[in-house]
């Protein structure tokens, strides 16, 4: 280094305490006077940060040392823990803290430690602009911490992306906990722990942040070594105890950092978890299998890419920490009548409906305040607001994922309700892979039944295939929606199996689309072209898809044929897709159904790995029949499903108009079933002036509990308009007729009629066959259930005399009907669960009754597994 490295340069000892930032500081500015304005602030910036890590990881006495010559200025800092090496984390976290070395990196014309058996020292240079570039520096490669006696603890399955994120967050909230415990502000720790605190996070943070570094840069999860002290169990108790003080300061904005989200606290509950355990003598449990909290699990384990959201069939948004839009697919925009391009860059409120703008806003604020999910990995009903200013009923679950540099993104996925999602356009394919081609069909070689090695050269164990074909078919399992789950087993394939991964189904039209191209990086060149609709399939196909289309497989292909080989498009296709995925063989396997071929499987691995054999071939065949079983189905489901729905919403009615009488209902089908069911709503005006209120459930989630639902539906609307009778004697004639035509159909109901007695007056009269009782929302909040009028579900004995009550209704009062899939869950009474909503009704009975419903809707619903119908009717005051 020339004069900046002769010795003599000035220097001065700070105590490690808060106060030594600012004297280090002025420090330097004193000592390097005559330097460039621009490179004296970048020096002052950079050994304010160097210094504020010596306080908070070394805490020992600090010296700084500053000198300045005709080759810029060195700067030093050094600090008596040798012991404790760097943890340089290479990207900023979202709260943009602790990330002193990142800075040192980026504004440092070089940079490095130096460590001997009793000092360590960071110094970082600073040259001219124009200046003779200076030898190249180690960076922060010798900054490896050394240690004592230790053990090496597996992690098993960490994902890369959320591990990287929970180490920055770990180490801002510790770094902001110092500076708060040094003003006094957090009660509850004490010095003493907040020190092995910070020593225990920096041994992990180091460790963690170096297998990370080893790691495969493209794996999406890896097994990591992580060494830690043998005596780390009491501290690990210590560092637990304060990360919780931490974290509740940060949830009541006492330090200048937000708190984690549900995934984050998930996984470094499991990281602490594994490190304790396995120092007691247990085994490791990869975080994987780890049963997931509501909102604390990924769709996608991996970096956030744009990408995999514009590739996505599935209607799919993302916002990020700012709340504005930053990636929309075409399936997205065109539900809600926009161009993906005009979506980008708009606030998320831009599709949210008026009455839910304030609601939303609040929300997105608390979660990123607190930390506390509300809808997060939770499936919930509501309107989506179209660009001509309609409202589009839709089913919305919303994950997060982390960003490289440590942001947020939070992705929401959204479903019709009532409508048939939209159909991909055809994938576009290059001209020369369109050419009709002479010669002879492919060959292939045909497996014996033996196993496979998963791709690796040792082999693998039958757990080890066991455990695949589970995963894979419990992911198709426990997704509505059959192309994300061919999209997540396309990334299991790719993890475990192949480099490459496509699915190819058959449509209802005897075409073939490609609905999954899946790659092990997921952010490596993505050949979009061969996405979508494929060439026909014609007589003259004699490739390997064509072949398997026809039935025939698994096949393996270790010789790729030329392209003068194909002699149809599809081939041409096929043989050009290989060349373009750089294949060194592949295995080509049909899905079936019991009765005909719907799809194909394509596995692909590429470069000089080692290619696929016959040994590979039973694996193949096993997972192709899991995943064609399931596909299958899932359509079937989805057909039924379709079928089911239409008939449903096609007898939920459009509200009348009735003079001085507000009226709002909703529907939202079921989101872990067959999302149709025996639930209806209905209203009509009587030929005396009376207005009939109806809401009931069939028994069951199927076709036939539609079904029996439009039967009820139109019996009771011939008998009320006929008969124009009191609702206890409409209920008994109901329930006759349903016992004479439908003997085994069961259901619950409601039926009334409100009336208007004059001078502002209403009332409502009401018979109650085995359903949950209408709530009365007073103006002024006060509720009550209307409990008399209870009867008999329908079904049980026609012959009953049915009860019924009369209430007065005072203008500007709601009566609210509903369905048991509101309030109903599986973990609570159901005294419990009326009172949730009577309590949240008494807080909206100021609401107009269009945001009374959507309420209800979002802080009821979410999650809710069964379908759900609500009706409200609020009178209002005389003219």
């Amino acid at each position: 280094m020339g004069e900046l490295n002769a010795p003599g340069a000035p220097s001065q000892w700070f105590p490690p305490e808060p106060e030594s930032v600012a004297e280090a500081r002025r420090f330097v500015r004193a000592t390097l006077d005559g330097a460039a304005p621009d490179t004296l602030d970048t020096a002052q910036l950079l050994v304010s940060e160097l210094v504020t890590n010596a306080v908070l990881h070394a805490r020992t006495e600090i010296e700084v040392t500053a000198r300045s010559g005709d080759g810029g200025v060195l700067v030093r800092v050094s600090d008596r823990r040798p012991e404790r090496g760097l943890v340089p984390y290479g990207s900023p976290a979202y709260t943009g803290t602790g990330q002193g070395l990142a800075l040192v990196e980026r504004l440092a014309s070089r940079h490095g430690v130096d460590t001997d058996d009793a000092v360590k020292t960071v110094w970082f240079e600073l040259r001219p602009e124009g200046s003779p570039s200076p030898p190249p520096s180690d960076g922060w490669a010798t900054a490896a911490p050394r240690f004592g006696q230790g053990e090496t603890v597996t992690l098993l399955d960490v994902p890369a992306a959320l591990c990287l994120t929970c180490t920055q967050h770990r180490h801002t909230l510790l770094n902001e906990l110092v500076l708060a415990l040094a003003s006094g502000d957090v009660p509850g720790v004490t010095a003493e722990d907040l020190a092995v605190a910070l020593d225990l996070n920096d041994v992990i943070s180091a460790g963690v942040t170096a297998a990370l570094h080893r790691q495969h840069t493209e794996a999406e999860f890896g097994s990591l070594p992580l060494w830690v002290p043998s005596d780390s169990g009491p501290p690990m108790e210590i560092l637990r105890e304060v990360l919780d003080v931490a974290e509740e300061a940060a949830r009541d904005e006492r330090l200048l950092t937000l708190p984690a989200l549900p995934r984050g606290r998930g996984f470094q509950e499991w990281l602490f978890d594994q490190i304790g355990g396995q120092l007691a003598g247990g085994r490791p449990t990869a975080w994987t299998v780890m049963p997931r909290e509501p909102g604390a699990g990924t769709s996608e384990p991996v970096l956030w890419d744009a990408g995999q959201v514009q590739a996505g069939r599935v209607a799919t948004i993302a916002a990020d920490e700012s709340n504005r839009i930053i990636a929309v697919n075409e399936s997205a925009a065109a539900l809600l009548g926009w161009t993906a391009d005009d979506l980008v860059g708009r606030p998320l409120t831009a599709l949210i409906p008026e009455h839910l703008r304030r609601r939303h806003t609040m929300a997105f604020t608390s979660l990123l305040l607190s930390g506390q999910p509300r809808i997060l990995g939770r499936s919930l009903p509501l309107p989506a607001l179209h660009r001509d200013g309609g409202l589009i009923p839709v089913r919305l679950f919303v994950e997060s994922q982390e960003t490289g540099d440590g942001h947020t993104v939070f992705v929401a996925r959204l479903s019709p309700r009532g409508s048939s999602p939209p159909v991909r356009p055809p994938g576009r394919f290059r001209a020369g892979a369109l050419r009709e081609a002479g010669g002879a069909p492919w060959s292939a070689s045909h497996g014996q039944d033996r196993r496979t090695g998963m791709g690796r050269a040792d082999g693998a164990s039958e757990l080890e295939r066991l455990s695949l074909l589970a995963e894979t078919g419990a992911t198709l399992s426990t997704l509505p929606d059959l192309n994300e789950g061919l999209r997540r087993v396309g990334r299991i394939l790719t993890r475990w199996l192949a480099d490459w991964c496509l699915v190819d189904l058959v449509t209802t039209q005897d075409e073939v689309e490609r609905v999954c191209v899946m790659h092990r990086a997921p952010q490596g060149p993505w050949p979009e072209e061969y996405e979508g609709r494929l060439p026909p399939l014609s007589e003259t196909s004699q490739g390997p898809l064509a072949r398997v289309l026809r039935g025939a497989g698994p096949l393996l292909f270790t010789e790729l044929p030329l392209p003068g080989r194909a002699v149809s498009p599809l081939d041409a296709h096929y043989v050009e897709l290989f060349r373009k995925l750089g294949a060194n063989s592949a295995v080509v396997a049909p899905l079936r159904s019991p009765r005909k071929v719907i799809g194909a499987l394509t596995l692909v691995r590429k470069g000089r790995g080692r290619p696929f054999t016959e040994e590979d071939l039973p694996l193949v065949n096993d997972l192709v029949r899991a995943i064609g079983l399931r596909v299958d189905n899932a359509r079937l489901h989805q057909e039924t499903r379709k079928i089911a729905e239409r008939l449903q919403r096609s007898l939920l009615p459009a509200l009348p108009e009735i003079p001085r009488l507000q009226l709002a209902a909703r529907y939202a089908a079921s989101s872990a079933t067959a999302e149709v069911g025996g639930d209806w709503y209905d209203c009509f005006a009587l030929p005396d002036g009376d207005t009939a209120l109806v809401i009931g459930d069939v028994a069951g989630h199927d076709l036939d509990a539609a079904i029996a639902m439009s039967q009820l539906r139109s019996m009771l609307r011939g008998i009320a308009v006929d008969r124009q009778e009191p609702p206890g004697e409409v209920l008994r004639r109901l329930d006759m007729a349903n016992h004479t035509l439908y003997q085994e159909a069961t259901a619950t109901c409601v039926y009334g009629l409100i009336k208007k007695l004059g001078h502002g007056l209403w009332e409502f009269v009401h018979s109650s066959a085995g359903h949950l009782p209408p709530l009365l929302v007073g103006p002024n909040g006060r509720t009550r259930y209307l409990e008399d009028g209870a009867g008999l579900l329908l079904g049980i004995d026609p012959e009953r005399v049915r009860p019924q009550a009369n209430d007065a209704i005072p203008a500007g009062s709601t009566v609210l009907l509903y369905t048991d899939g509101l309030i109903e869950r599986r973990t609570e009474s159901l005294d419990h669960a009326l009172d949730r909503l009577r309590g949240h009704a008494a807080g909206l009975a100021h609401e107009p009754l269009d945001v009374f419903c959507d309420e209800l809707l979002i802080g009821l619903a979410a999650g809710s597994d069964d379908d759900i119908a609500v009706l409200a009717v609020r009178p209002g005051p005389p003219p």
